[in-house]
């Protein structure tokens, strides 16, 4: 069997990370039924901040690999 290259192996395990995130979100979504929950806003803006600053750092750390590439200095 061939071996899995690194870009395979990115694929396949990016995919099913965010997979794994989009469907637990999906069942945070679920919580959001007041006829069974009780919570206020200020709940829901710490869960969405929480959830918004490990998604910027989480960014970041992509962005970062990116920025170490294209660093060097040129004039043209």
């Amino acid at each position: 069997m061939a071996q899995e290259t690194k870009r395979d192996k990115f694929v396949r395990l990016a995919e099913n990370r965010t997979n794994k995130i989009l469907d637990t979100l999906q069942l945070l979504g679920n919580c959001s039924n007041q006829n069974a929950y009780e919570y206020s806003k200020k709940d829901i803006d710490k869960i969405f901040n929480a959830i918004q600053n490990q998604l910027n750092e989480t960014k970041k750390r992509f962005e970062k690999q990116d920025s170490k590439k294209s660093g060097k200095f040129t004039l043209d």
